[in-house]
């Protein structure tokens, strides 16, 4: 499922990122890789908010449902 309709306070774990070669190369670098987890703290009009390893992170609607969960 994708993030954006992920239920919010539960660990997740990613699954697939579908975003183009650039932009996910710069989402590895902030910890957002397939298997790792996360957690969704808030998620608003199809932008979300999550915790990855200790920071937090605000990611926009379009971006936010090209990462799949589970």
């Amino acid at each position: 499922m994708p993030i954006a309709i992920a239920p919010c306070g539960t660990e997740l774990t990613i699954r697939k990122v579908s975003a183009e070669d650039k932009v996910r190369k710069h989402l590895q670098e902030l910890g957002i890789t397939v298997g790792s987890k996360l957690t969704l703290v808030s998620s608003s009009g199809g932008n979300v908010i999550v915790i990855v390893k200790e920071g937090r992170l605000c990611l926009d609607r379009n971006l936010a449902g090209k990462i799949l969960v589970a």
